[in-house]
């Protein structure tokens, strides 16, 4: 895919042209690098000050996780939007002022991938196809700023660059509202988007569907001023969402002869990590025409790896089939888990990758080795964390065994 086509993926996904969208054209280690090295300089500012490292990860999603509302970080300190958000800024000018005094390496990558050279609708573009392809799009001022500025833009130019990010998006939701009162005319291409994903559906044994929730279990910032609306006539109603990824999946399930109807977030899923447990809100339960239910959350293609993602994800499936539903992961690509799992990978990558786990946890470093060295493809690496079930962490990066699984076996 071309820079000029990536632009307009956004804007497409009102209904236009959606059979153009798919991630997986967008999924590469240059991004993940740069994602990589973004967590990597959290880590570092956690070491020195806790809770920087937790608003900054809260905030920007490094960790895979989805970026959270700034009410929503706010109900976890008890604060006010607006002072998590000059705490947010004020740990954000030290992330960057240590990365400059330190030398950091992540300088070279991100002066490469976002040039100090380069005109404005270049960086507007690259940033906006990185927002779509990582599920970002409520802190894409706050990540844009932060890439330009460790590139070494001035801070009014990178500024002003992360605000047309977010210009563009906005004009996006405004566009796709006005469209919406169309929608019906596009209804056979989005019932043809939706049949091979129901093909991926994990579906229950034999019995009765619990009913559909009739209200979102998410209420801390369900009415936040970050997250876009749109009415959705099958439900009658306003509906939020998080990024254009979660709204693309809405405008297919609205316009969708298949399905009766939907609830957002539908439920709080309680999941261990690390010992510690924590709540999910999986994206969407949507009833189908033939009666049947299925609990659907939004991950985008090149997240679907990480450990975190998988431990809300077994969470929401034992969730899903106790209520009798079907179980699915969305991960804007047609490419979904089944095909992940089954995709074939060259033998001396999967070789290479084995031997650094067996031999301890891998560091990133030794990952960008491997790729160099045989070709390996994020899609790949993807694939084998989930077939070997190794545990994928990001911020800082560590590729290991699963803990259930001794090394060497």
């Amino acid at each position: 895919m071309t820079v000029s086509r990536e632009v307009e993926i956004p804007a497409a996904a009102d209904g236009t042209d959606p059979e153009l969208l798919d991630l997986q054209d967008d999924i590469s280690f240059g991004l993940e690098e740069v994602n990589e090295l973004l967590a990597e300089l959290i880590a570092l500012q956690a070491d020195r000050k806790a809770k920087d490292g937790e608003l900054l990860s809260y905030r920007l999603g490094v960790t895979g996780e989805q970026p959270e509302t700034l009410a929503k970080i706010g109900a976890r300190y008890d604060l006010s939007r607006d002072r998590i958000r000059q705490l947010h800024t004020k740990a954000v000018s030290q992330l960057i002022r240590n990365a400059q005094l330190s030398g950091h390496r992540a300088a070279s990558a991100f002066a490469e991938r976002y040039p100090v050279g380069a005109r404005d609708q270049q960086l507007v573009r690259t940033l906006l196809v990185e927002t779509y392809a990582t599920d970002t799009d409520i802190a894409a001022n706050e990540l844009s700023y932060l890439k330009l500025r460790l590139a070494g833009h001035a801070a009014e130019d990178a500024k002003r660059v992360a605000g047309f990010v977010t210009q563009r998006i906005a004009a996006w939701q405004k566009k796709t509202n006005r469209r919406l009162a169309k929608l019906r005319d596009a209804e056979p291409r989005a019932t043809s988007q939706l049949n091979p994903w129901l093909g991926q559906v994990d579906w229950p044994g034999s019995g009765t569907p619990a009913a559909l929730p009739l209200t979102s279990a998410r209420t801390v910032d369900s009415d936040d001023d970050g997250r876009g609306h749109f009415y959705l006539d099958k439900v009658g109603r306003d509906v939020p969402f998080d990024s254009g990824l979660e709204a693309r999946l809405l405008w297919i399930l609205n316009a969708s002869d298949l399905v009766d109807s939907f609830q957002e977030q539908p439920a709080s899923v309680t999941y261990a990590l690390d010992g510690t447990e924590h709540l999910a809100y999986p994206s969407i339960a949507a009833r189908l025409t033939d009666g049947r239910v299925v609990l659907i959350d939004v991950q985008p293609l090149g997240h679907v790896a990480f450990h975190v993602n998988r431990a809300k994800a077994a969470a929401s499936r034992a969730y899903a089939h106790s209520k009798n539903w079907g179980w699915l992961v969305w991960t804007g690509s047609l490419i979904g888990l089944p095909d992940l799992l089954a995709r074939k990978v060259d033998a001396s990558s999967e070789a290479a990758l084995q031997d650094l786990v067996e031999h301890g946890p891998a560091p990133w470093s030794a990952i960008r080795q491997v790729r160099d060295e045989t070709g390996l493809e994020l899609l790949d690496f993807i694939a084998l964390v989930l077939r070997h079930e190794w545990r994928w962490d990001r911020g800082p990066f560590r590729l290991s065994a699963p803990p259930s699984r001794p090394r060497g076996t």
